[in-house]
């Protein structure tokens, strides 16, 4: 017999999640951890540009500029939730243009051997972080969600539908 408090409890912690909050916290999480990358490539920017490899035709100066760009800015998006599953895509496709990169031409051993100290795990964890939010969305703490009440109106029946969902 299951004691009633736990009983609560844990039917409590089941059925009421803080979806908004975790999404904010996954914004938030996920737009510093990939806009520091950004911010030392660009301190770095003269030693690291003449090493960078060009990706589809560009230079690798090019491409480096590139990464900043997309790491910076839409890193901020992100974390303010403005057009946020627009503002993923592009580091999406950046991390998965790296994973092929790291995979073809930095790990030198087959990707079944690889353990979680090599350079090919920390794109897989932004993909994944990124898929996330690409199928989750912003949340209601997020500009997306104040613009989308100021364009088309606040529906209290519509949105107690979406949570029940």
């Amino acid at each position: 017999m299951v004691p009633s408090f736990l009983k609560k409890l844990l039917l409590y912690s089941a059925a009421h999640t803080y979806s908004n909050l975790s999404r904010l916290f996954i914004r938030l999480f996920a737009g510093i951890m990939f806009m520091q990358f950004g911010i030392r490539q660009w301190i770095h920017f003269d030693a690291i540009s003449g090493n960078m490899i060009g990706v589809m035709g560009m230079s690798g100066e090019a491409t480096l500029v590139l990464m900043i760009m997309i790491e910076i800015g839409c890193s901020a998006l992100i974390m303010l939730g403005l057009f946020s599953r627009l503002a993923v895509l592009p580091p999406l496709a950046a991390m998965l243009v790296a994973e092929n990169f790291i995979l073809t031409k930095v790990v030198d051993v087959s990707p079944e051997m690889l353990f979680s100290l090599q350079p090919g795990y920390v794109p897989i964890l932004f993909i994944g972080i990124f898929i996330y939010m690409l199928l989750a969305g912003p949340g209601k703490i997020s500009l997306d969600y104040l613009i989308s009440i100021k364009l088309f109106g606040h529906d209290r029946q519509a949105e107690d539908e979406l949570e029940k969902a």
